[in-house]
């Protein structure tokens, strides 16, 4: 039996818990700083599993100890942004949240695989790996399946066509620099440019669709004002956990910690990755475009100057 320990346990936290629940992957504990959050989602959401059925058991609580010998940790703590606020904005405070989480992990569930949700997500990624010790291969950040999402729903509208037959990745850092692959989208397996082509669409209504897709968070917290993103970072952030549990070795784009693949060392940057019960089981190498290829050395860019940004404040605080 699986235990799915989800740390935070806000509008993303209490989604996903109902939606791993629902697919019976596990027993959850919802885990939160806030006393009495955890506890009254993991009961209201065992109450309604007396209509929806739920095998498993699901309970809260506030203490980090709560996750001890977890198979699966899913990071959503910590603030998200406001109206005006950039992922990169959130890096100090969530920075602490992260050093007390992974030192957490350390202590209680050494052997978990990881997925970090909580922005700037690479970055994040990075800390927890660094305070927990985790093996690479058992952490990743959840980014590129949502921002997939986005790309395909936003091309879905836009083309009229359906989204079950519009196959792409994004790839990158999570935020304003993520690179969606042209080269790699595709709809019924006809490419996308030349899908343009055959049906006279401007190439500006695709480029414009890609710059939403980067800002695709903020325009949700514009319109929320008081939160951001849930249903579709949950949902995400499920299918990494899925694949996992249930050894289904989806091949998704992740934040994955790099060793020189891509030309990368020791930042997590979006990429294909394969994952089954081993975790990240292979890193996943696709061509780049020159286009593509600078707009990704970019985003590396700025996810390196972030991860040195954590690196520093870790070294001031002792770490």
């Amino acid at each position: 039996m699986s235990k799915i320990s989800l740390i935070g346990a806000g509008n993303i936290g209490g989604e996903l818990a109902s939606l791993i629940a629902s697919k019976s992957l596990g027993d959850v504990v919802l885990v939160d700083v806030v006393d009495g959050l955890a506890k009254g989602k993991a009961l209201d959401l065992g109450q309604s599993g007396a209509v929806r059925n739920f095998i498993y058991s699901i309970s809260g609580g506030s203490s980090l100890s709560k996750i001890k010998n977890s198979d699966v940790i899913v990071v959503t703590a910590g603030i998200s942004r406001k109206p005006g606020m950039s992922r990169d904005d959130l890096i100090s405070t969530n920075l602490e949240i992260m050093k007390n989480i992974g030192q957490a992990i350390k202590i209680y569930s050494p052997n978990s695989f990881i997925v970090c949700v909580t922005n700037p997500l690479d970055a994040m990624a990075w800390v927890l790996k660094k305070i927990s010790g985790i093996k690479k291969n058992m952490i990743v950040g959840m980014a590129g399946i949502l921002d997939s999402a986005r790309f395909k729903f936003f091309l879905s509208k836009a083309l009229n066509v359906s989204q079950e037959d519009i196959q792409t990745m994004v790839l990158g850092g999570h935020g304003d620099t993520m690179v969606p692959l042209l080269n790699y989208t595709k709809i019924s397996g006809i490419p996308i440019l030349e899908y343009l082509k055959q049906n006279n669409v401007k190439r500006k209504i695709v480029d414009d669709i890609i710059e939403r897709t980067r800002n695709g968070g903020g325009e949700v917290v514009s319109l929320l004002k008081t939160g951001s993103a849930f249903y579709a970072p949950a949902i995400s952030a499920c299918e990494i956990v899925e694949s996992f549990l249930r050894n289904k070795k989806k091949l998704v784009p992740c934040s994955t910690y790099l060793t020189g693949e891509y030309g990368v060392k020791n930042l997590f940057v979006g990429v294909p990755v394969v994952i089954g019960n081993k975790g990240i089981e292979k890193v996943v190498k696709v061509e780049f475009s020159t286009e593509e290829k600078n707009q990704f050395k970019k985003s590396v860019k700025s996810v390196d100057i972030l991860t040195n940004l954590c690196q520093k404040l870790l070294i001031k605080s002792n770490f």
